[in-house]
């Protein structure tokens, strides 16, 4: 899998691809694989030139601070400048309990680890005392081609991240809309966010950008696409369910057996209409909507469930051929209304996201417990205290 994965990105790199990226999950059995993203994305770096790798997250909870600094700078020098940081909190118990972590303080490390690492990033010494992380005056190095550093992102698997990420400055990587009205009220929330309540956690480069994840899959016709993408909703299913009954004996949860019964119930046969999935013509029409909402990105969702590596392939080709080249052709316009949105010269409507509002992922129900822990990502100057029990 990890080597079709690879061939799929150099593929993606020969076709005209913009970005790849690729996300970091923990001890999700029959969900994900990618626990090391930084040593794939180094991989995928000696194998492609253009296209422009995305870490998709990065944990900030499980990962110390200057490990992080360390690895994506690395990463920035050996892909010739081509890193997108996208910076998480990780999704569950499952991921957080064996790192000493408590789900809802997942929020509250995740500041303070932005503010301990970015600094590092262009200051050549730097020291951090901070609520939940400490760090000693040292140089961190290297530093990263990108200058102050790669473009930041944050995770939005609830959809009222999107404002938060604003709200800090970056970029939002979020889950795919349900319709225009909806893409246009979250992407008109995110910016007027952006204006008028920016508040970065330090003085990092802020990056004005709205990115959506939708299931993918082209072929020549609607019933084909649909019959190779059979499946692709196992990505969010699983996902529910370690968020929900996780976590799980290990080799005794058969996921993909429980996601077979749920499709066959009426939530499971379920379609939006909004996904990527069809012929050319048809993934031109809704690509055209995000587009029409001003979506700065569409991320491709290629890899869910057990559709092949071949599949994924032609599915990719046939898109480069017959639907990218008239958005890339495009472009230039996105990014004039952009810059007209971000100078004041276009005023957004201010649209009530409510009625648009869903939650995809689990979210803490229960207020920081502010506990100082020695955590595994932070344990620097942190004292002793019980650990986390499963």
């Amino acid at each position: 899998m990890i080597q079709n994965s690879l061939e799929q990105i150099e593929l993606a790199d020969r076709l005209g691809f913009d970005y790849a990226w690729e996300v970091e999950h923990h001890f999700l059995e029959e969900y994900s694989h990618s626990s090391a993203p930084e040593v794939f994305l180094a991989a995928a770096s000696q194998r492609t030139e253009n296209i422009r790798l995305g870490h998709g997250i990065i944990q900030m909870t499980t990962n110390h601070p200057a490990r992080v600094a360390e690895k994506v700078a690395t990463l920035d020098l050996v892909s010739n400048g081509r890193v997108e940081l996208g910076l998480g909190e990780g999704s569950s118990v499952t991921e957080l309990h064996p790192f000493n972590l408590r789900f809802r303080d997942k929020r509250d490390i995740w500041e303070d680890a932005v503010r301990c690492v970015l600094p590092m990033f262009w200051n050549h010494g730097w020291e951090y005392d901070g609520e939940y992380f400490k760090f000693p005056k040292r140089a961190v190095v290297p530093k990263p081609l990108q200058k102050p550093h790669p473009p930041l992102w944050v995770a939005c698997s609830q959809l009222e991240t999107i404002k938060y990420s604003a709200h800090r400055g970056m970029g939002a990587l979020c889950f795919k809309f349900v319709d225009l009205a909806a893409a246009r009220a979250w992407v008109n929330a995110y910016y007027n966010t952006f204006i008028h309540q920016q508040e970065r956690l330090c003085e990092y480069q802020a990056n004005p950008n709205i990115a959506v994840v939708s299931g993918f899959m082209c072929a020549e016709t609607d019933e084909e696409a649909w019959r190779k993408a059979d499946g692709w909703t196992f990505f969010q299913f699983a996902l529910k369910l370690y968020n929900q009954e996780g976590p799980f004996e290990p080799g005794e949860v058969h996921i993909w057996d429980r996601y077979q019964a749920w499709k066959q119930t009426p939530a499971g046969q379920r379609r939006s209409g909004s996904e990527l999935i069809g012929s050319p013509d048809t993934i031109r029409q809704r690509l055209k909507e995000l587009e029409d909402a001003n979506v700065d990105q569409v991320i491709l969702l290629n890899q869910a469930g057990k559709n092949s590596h071949e599949d994924i392939c032609s599915s990719l080709e046939l898109f480069a051929e017959a639907v990218m080249p008239e958005f890339h052709g495009r472009h230039d316009e996105q990014e004039a209304w952009k810059a007209a949105v971000l100078n004041g010269e276009i005023v957004l409507e201010d649209i009530d996201t409510d009625p648009f509002d869903f939650t995809v992922r689990q979210a803490p129900t229960q207020k920081p417990s502010k506990d100082r822990r020695n955590m595994v990502a932070g344990v620097v100057g942190r004292p002793d205290s019980t650990a986390i029990s499963a």
